[in-house]
């Protein structure tokens, strides 16, 4: 009888034990399991930093609007589960602190940057810019890819461009396939280059130059990479 007794209470103490490990455990892991992104690993490169500056608008540096997307980016990805890694989380280039030029520091930092992204087992890549030419009329952002016998490239390209135009209603440009850019060239794994829009522009670099506006631009990219990895098959053109 005491034996009985015995095992009877061991076995509510374990059915008791389990169901408070589902409730509390397996059921945050579970969530963790189910997000659209976990298991991805996605690489964000922030154009420039450090002594290049990247395109110039007034007193706006491309470096710095560029790394402040690809943060506000980070955290909107990794709240659906995926693994960010960043080129750069700060004001620097990659290159060694001992290389002196500022054209041999460039070359470097551009090396780098694509070792990075080659050798982290990535998903795919996004590299985020500023553009900046001497007429200021031109506005808008636009993403640029890689042609590829997969045509994964071309597929992420088009669904962030697509939801740049929806979400920023500043462009009606298309994504474009295009050659010579060496990040896009020497990558081994997808990715997308994103231009966010044009500092020589005055309204649209005072745009961007706001947090709200920022974070906007982050979102749009965000969710062409979530609609890249969903079940919808033809991107727009």
């Amino acid at each position: 009888m005491r034996k009985w007794k015995f095992w009877a209470i061991a076995t509510g103490v374990l059915t008791l034990l389990l169901f408070f490990q589902f409730q509390y455990l397996n059921q945050d892991t579970w969530e963790q399991w189910n997000l659209p992104l976990s298991g991805k690993i996605i690489i964000l490169d922030p154009g420039h930093g450090g002594p290049d500056g990247g395109a110039v608008g007034g007193e706006i540096l491309e470096k710095d609007v560029a790394l402040q997307v690809s943060l506000y980016l980070k955290d909107y990805l990794q709240e659906q589960g995926a693994l960010v890694l960043m080129t750069r989380e700060e004001d620097v280039d990659l290159a060694d602190p001992k290389t002196k030029g500022y054209s041999r520091r460039k070359v470097e930092d551009l090396r780098k940057r694509v070792e990075m992204v080659n050798e982290s087992e990535g998903d795919m890549f996004i590299s985020v810019h500023l553009n900046a030419i001497p007429s200021p009329r031109w506005k808008g952002a636009q993403t640029f890819y890689q042609q590829s016998e997969t045509k994964e490239n071309e597929r992420l390209a088009k669904f962030v461009q697509d939801e740049l135009r929806i979400n920023l209603e500043n462009t009606e440009r298309q994504a474009k396939s295009i050659n010579g850019i060496y990040i896009l060239k020497q990558a081994k794994i997808p990715g997308a280059l994103v231009e966010v829009g044009f500092l020589s522009n005055p309204a649209e670099r005072a745009q961007l130059s706001t947090v709200d506006y920022q974070k906007k631009v982050a979102a749009a990219i965000y969710n062409g990479i979530m609609r890249h990895y969903t079940l919808e098959e033809n991107p727009p053109e």
